[in-house]
């Protein structure tokens, strides 16, 4: 979909390229992440594509035409953008910011209405803001507007410059599960500068690693990045816990998980002794094949020769196959058990321990 060859950028009045003969293919439907430290040339490069900034030499092709060979707003009508600023306009609703490239563009009002209806439910925006200004809305979801403004027109490209940097980490990171969400439906071909490697890992299908200048370090998928850095730079810009990085990468659904400390609810004392024993820890869950009730502490059989009246509590922590290994050793590292309890729904999985996870980070 975008293939950059040789591109290079020097400013006037400077003597160094800000990019410096780069060459990158982006295949149609990917994300890609553009990350580096500052002044490695990210954003220079990102609005090189859509003309924001003409390249001194080397050639950008766009679905295999020459980016310099059609006019520039005609290329810009064809590419969604996304700034970290949003760049709403403060004097124009919610619906009318979404519906500026429609506009432009001389749809009807009937369909442009529609279109901001549907994107307003695909980023999860309520009706009730679309007639709001930009100043009655939260840094969250001024953002979801600026996405839902950049897809109105259904580009098949998407930039975006730092997009969820204005906002907490809370915020981000739900800004980040919606946008791999939507991307898992809409199938855009973007293209995604951050300073923020965490940020690049969890949503690129490839990250390129630039350094000053405009260097391309290295461009792969996030995996084979974290396993193999290919120099001493990526390497250190990767920090020095890149193995706990790749966990992120590897779902729960990909490990094989231990039945964990589970006795029925007819076992007796001794019965449950033996298995808290097995597992050297001071806690069982109650429950029969694929059902659990919940779990009890040792100390909770004092007294008692049965479970009959032991109660159960709730696991406070849950996680799916659908979850990553980081957000299981989290789980086990801060639990009382050193284990993370997997459940499919209802439905009771397993356990993963600290040891089945940390057997992956050296693989």
């Amino acid at each position: 979909m975008i293939r950059l060859t040789e591109v290079t950028k020097t400013f006037p009045g400077t003597s160094k390229p800000a990019v410096d003969k780069l060459s990158l293919s982006i295949a149609e439907g990917e994300i890609v992440v553009l990350v580096g430290p500052s002044g490695c040339g990210k954003t220079t490069t990102l609005k090189m594509i859509n003309r924001l900034i003409e390249p001194t030499s080397g050639s950008i092709m766009l679905a295999g035409q020459d980016i310099l060979s059609m006019p520039a707003y005609e290329l810009r009508r064809g590419i969604g953008y996304v700034i970290q600023q949003i760049g709403l306009f403060p004097h124009k609703t919610i619906a009318a910011n979404i519906a500026t490239v429609p506009n432009l563009l001389g749809w009807s009002k009937d369909r442009t209405d529609a279109r901001v209806a549907e994107l307003a439910r695909l980023v999860e925006l309520s009706p009730e803001f679309l007639n709001r200004y930009p100043g009655e809305l939260s840094g969250g979801q001024r953002q979801r507007v600026g996405v839902a403004r950049a897809l109105a027109a259904d580009p098949p490209v998407l930039l975006m410059d730092e997009p969820f940097g204005a906002v907490d980490p809370i915020v981000r990171a739900n800004l980040q599960d919606e946008l791999l969400e939507l991307q898992s439906r809409l199938k855009k071909t973007i293209v995604l500068v951050t300073h923020d490697i965490d940020e690049a890992i969890k949503l690129g299908d490839r990250v390129a690693i630039l350094s000053e200048g405009g260097h391309l370090e290295q461009y792969d998928s996030p995996d084979q990045i974290l396993r193999n850095p290919a120099n001493g730079f990526v390497a250190d810009f990767l920090g020095s816990d890149r193995g706990i990085k790749r966990l992120s990468l590897i779902t729960i659904s990909e490990i094989k998980l231990d039945p964990g400390p589970v006795v029925p609810r007819s076992a007796t004392r001794q019965e449950a002794a033996a298995v808290m024993a097995r597992y050297d820890i001071g806690w069982a869950a109650i429950g029969d094949g694929t059902e659990v009730e919940g779990w009890f502490r040792a100390a909770d059989l004092e007294g008692r020769d049965t479970l009959e009246h032991v109660v159960a509590r709730e696991f406070q922590i849950r996680l799916s196959p659908t979850d990553s290994l980081r957000e299981a050793l989290d789980a086990a590292i801060t639990s009382h058990s050193g284990m993370a309890a997997i459940f499919d729904g209802d439905r009771y999985l397993g356990i993963a321990t600290v040891d089945d996870i940390s057997r992956e980070i050296v693989q």
